[in-house]
């Protein structure tokens, strides 16, 4: 069925799509058919089919769109330079900055095969022993992420090098400028000077995803054992400090995350492991030394307020689209005093 025009997309912008896909060597076999993907709650995400073969689109939303928190090229190039490193993401296809074609910018990349565990009900279909050999796979490809050699495939130029936790402190409350309640400002506030007043140490430079656990990822499930088959959501990824990475990674354990998605969500499951197991496995697997860690996470809990603040926003704007966002809101507040705990 193809999707009406107010879930994103009408029926001449799906055959806009196909001439941009058919400019990039892409062989469309017939009208294109688009399906909103739900679980997003930034960029909308489409599956396209043609009859013969499926590709996922990424276009920001219509309305309360906020500086570069919507980034599908950004998205775009640095899963096409992952791509050609053997990085499990969705092979990028074609990119359209220019929004005359359908009043956005978007992206198309390949559709990949797989299991997406997003749900607490999702993960239920898992049994212990595959829900503990998940999380390690997890961690192991976090951790040869942030081994691999950023200036060697091509994305030296894809974010500065140093000062990663300054900038994200800059980046997240000019954010909460835009989005924050003002009823909330004296929290926001102080947790913001006092993460202000802190000096990070940052002793590494990798890719960083910017939004990683196992919903942002398509799994597959063998007898041999779990795989992840791609990564996906890259457009929070910069160059960075892998040490915010994997606090982010631990932050989104924390119960709130269930009110920022609106949905009792797998990785808040008291299944997976704590967020300081987490961190050790992630060590465990090569990755690099967690300095000023207890910063990082108050760093994490900070931008995961803003995020939940920036649903909110978007959907008081009316530019929401499915369910689940009436409840972002409820999780800023202990977001807030989470990282005032933490700090």
């Amino acid at each position: 069925m193809t999707a009406p025009a107010a879930a994103g997309l009408s029926a001449a912008d799906l055959t806009a799509v196909a001439d941009r896909m058919a400019a990039a060597g892409v062989a469309v076999a017939g009208p294109l058919e688009a399906r909103l993907i739900a679980g997003g709650r930034s960029n909308l995400t489409f599956r396209l089919d043609d009859g013969a073969a499926a590709w996922v689109l990424r276009m920001p939303p219509r309305l309360g769109r906020t500086p570069s928190a919507h980034d599908v090229a950004r998205e775009y190039r640095v899963t096409s330079a992952l791509a050609a490193a053997g990085v499990p993401v969705a092979r990028p296809v074609t990119l359209c900055e220019d929004e005359a074609v359908i009043g956005l910018p978007f992206a198309v990349a390949e559709f990949v095969e797989g299991r997406t565990v997003q749900s607490r009900a999702d993960l239920e279909q898992l049994d212990d022993a595959t829900v503990e050999s998940t999380t390690g796979r997890l961690v192991e490809t976090l951790a040869a992420l942030h081994d691999l050699d950023h200036v060697a495939v091509g994305l030296e130029r894809f974010g500065r090098p140093d000062g990663y936790a300054a900038r994200q402190l800059r980046r997240w409350s000019g954010q909460w400028e835009l989005v924050g309640d003002p009823a909330l400002e004296p929290l926001a506030g102080e947790l913001a000077g006092r993460l202000g007043a802190v000096t990070f140490d940052q002793r590494s430079t990798g890719v960083v995803h910017g939004d990683y656990r196992i919903d942002n990822t398509i799994l597959s499930f063998a007898p041999d054992g779990p795989a992840v088959e791609a990564v996906v959501d890259w457009e929070l990824s910069t160059i960075g400090d892998p040490v915010a990475d994997v606090a982010m990674m631990c932050v989104y354990r924390h119960e709130a995350l269930d009110l920022v998605l609106g949905f009792a969500t797998a990785w808040t499951s008291d299944r997976l492991p704590s967020p300081d197991e987490l961190a050790e496995a992630y060590v465990s697997a090569g990755g690099v030394p967690l300095q000023d860690w207890d910063q990082h996470l108050a760093l994490g809990y900070f931008k995961l307020a803003v995020i939940a603040a920036g649903i909110d926003h978007r959907y008081r704007a009316g530019a929401a689209h499915g369910e689940g966002f009436d409840t972002a809101a409820q999780a800023v507040q202990p977001l807030l005093e989470q990282g005032l705990a933490r700090v």
